[in-house]
């Protein structure tokens, strides 16, 4: 797994640093914005980064399907944002699943995968949503949404990593989730 997380990380800087070999212009932009926006907001990264880290908690076919189930609907939820659908309440949404899964991991909550990827996937919702209507005034909507999509795979990838670092270490773990879940209060008080 490392391996792969290894070789994903070079394919990541490689794309991100290749957008000066666009030949439009705005198209390096695009993909360079929808890269560097999960990163930009402690919402997002505290969640994707807690994704990763639930789902290998949960292990099995769940180290998988639980950040996939994640990115999939993300990316349909940025592309429905980009075509001017309206969604309810996104920011208290996404501030309660940063909580929620705080909450997962520090209870080491246990489930079939395909729950654990139903779950993820109504809180990708909200964040792919987010990602969808924040996309530069210029931009192109595939571009971007690749740079975004990207990004996400690569913090739950990261997300995975930190489970499996700290799976011995159980109180670390909860305790982490912990500070997650109140990342996740602050986030509901303040939106």
């Amino acid at each position: 797994m490392r391996t792969h997380f290894i070789r994903g990380s070079f394919v990541l800087i490689a794309m991100v640093f290749s957008s000066i070999a666009y030949a439009h212009p705005g198209h390096g932009d695009s993909y360079l914005a929808g890269v560097v926006h999960p990163f930009m907001g402690q919402d997002h990264l505290l969640a994707m980064l807690a994704v990763g880290v639930w789902a290998f908690q949960l292990g099995g076919r769940a180290k998988w399907l639980v950040p996939a189930s994640f990115v999939a609907l993300m990316a349909v939820a940025g592309a429905l944002a980009m075509t001017g659908i309206e969604l309810p309440m996104v920011e208290s949404s996404i501030a309660t699943s940063v909580f929620l899964l705080g909450l997962l991991i520090a209870f080491a909550v246990k489930m079939p995968s395909a729950l654990g990827a139903a779950i993820v996937g109504v809180f990708a919702v909200f964040h792919g949503y987010a990602h969808g209507t924040e996309m530069p005034l210029l931009g192109t909507p595939l571009h971007y949404g690749i740079g975004f999509v990207l990004s996400t795979a690569a913090l739950h990838g990261i997300g995975l990593l930190l489970g499996q670092g700290l799976h011995k270490q159980a109180i670390w773990l909860r305790a982490a989730g912990a500070l997650i879940a109140a990342g996740g209060v602050w986030m509901m008080a303040v939106s």
